[in-house]
């Protein structure tokens, strides 16, 4: 009875990790073109460049004059969030770093 629930928040964790490491491959590939085209990418660039891992959805990648948001859901209820520029995307408060939360709600995981 004590493995199960372990197992599965073993799994949750591995998950959460894996997509704060999307984020961040993702905010490495948001600066490489920004450098080299002065604007971030949006998902229509990063088509066939990007991909995430199994079991993770596409973040999604919102554009404003100041700000770069991405945010990746999974079937687990988490939502994870990365931004740059000056408006930071909940539950993401520090530029650059993905920050991961349940979906709804304002706690974040690390």
């Amino acid at each position: 009875m004590i493995a199960i629930p372990k197992l599965t928040n073993l799994k949750g964790r591995a998950q959460v990790a894996a997509m704060k490491s999307d984020l961040r491959n993702l905010v490495t590939l948001e600066e490489n073109y920004f450098a080299q085209y002065l604007k971030y990418a949006t998902a229509a660039d990063l088509a066939g460049i990007y991909t995430v891992t199994v079991g993770n959805s596409m973040p999604i990648i919102a554009l404003t004059g100041t700000v770069d948001r991405d945010a990746d859901e999974p079937h687990r209820g988490q939502m994870c969030a990365v931004f740059m520029g000056s408006t930071p995307a909940r539950p993401a408060m520090k530029e650059g770093a993905p920050e991961c939360a349940e979906a709804g709600t304002s706690t974040v995981t690390q």
